[in-house]
């Protein structure tokens, strides 16, 4: 059950995103709960499991699979935080593990065909949205719990989920050159996730750094 990858707007102005997300819950419905709270060492009482994605809490109903945000039910998940949250779930191998060691997208498993829309939907926009707001960009990674390094001009470890971590780096533009940032990956991104939902994870925190740095409509820079 795979979906290509297209950016968030595109799939949110499609009737098909209802039925995508509607699929993949009942994939996760039939999943054994007790294994992935156990895998994946998931909060959950007898309703519910709970899994964290870029700080933010999310549910996932024991019986129907519905996911939902934990502290705002109602609001209307990105398509990219369903799929992301889902195929975790799905693609995950038994004994992933993280390699310990970053690439950028193109190097990812199967990855070196989205690369070109990787680089325009995703890291232009990002280079963009902070240009010449780095303290906005660092604020940001912050408060996703993100852990400094000395790469870019802003350069953070942040986990997506737990057993997920990414890496943004940012360098500032100047009268010569344009502000520009990567995102890099675990070698063994793969072991947890498709190819695919890499982008997804990638788009989602630069939506959640946007929101974070309050840049205003977080839609519009991706």
């Amino acid at each position: 059950m795979r979906e290509s990858f297209l950016s968030p707007n595109e799939h949110e102005n499609t009737d098909n995103y209802a039925s995508v997300c509607d699929k993949w819950r009942k994939v996760f419905q039939e999943k054994e709960k007790e294994e992935l709270i156990a895998r994946f060492q998931l909060e959950h009482d007898e309703d519910a499991l709970y899994i964290t994605y870029y700080n933010e809490k999310y549910r996932l109903d024991r019986k129907t699979g519905m996911l939902t945000l934990a502290d705002d039910p109602e609001r209307v998940l990105p398509f990219n935080t369903v799929m992301s949250i889902y195929n975790l779930f799905h693609y995950s191998k038994p004994d992933a593990k993280v390699k310990g060691e970053f690439v950028p997208f193109r190097l990812v498993k199967k990855a070196a065909p989205f690369d070109p829309a990787f680089q325009n939907m995703i890291l232009k926009p990002f280079a963009n949205a902070f240009s010449g707001q780095c303290k906005s960009l660092e604020k940001a990674c912050i408060a996703l719990k993100g852990e400094p390094i000395r790469q870019g001009d802003v350069g953070y470890i942040i986990h997506a989920f737990d057993c997920i971590p990414v890496t943004a780096v940012f360098w500032d533009g100047d009268d010569e050159f344009e502000a520009s940032a990567n995102i890099l990956f675990d070698a063994d991104i793969t072991d947890f996730l498709h190819e695919e939902t890499v982008c997804c994870i990638a788009s989602d925190l630069v939506r959640r750094l946007a929101e974070e740095a309050e840049l205003g409509k977080v839609k519009d820079l991706l």
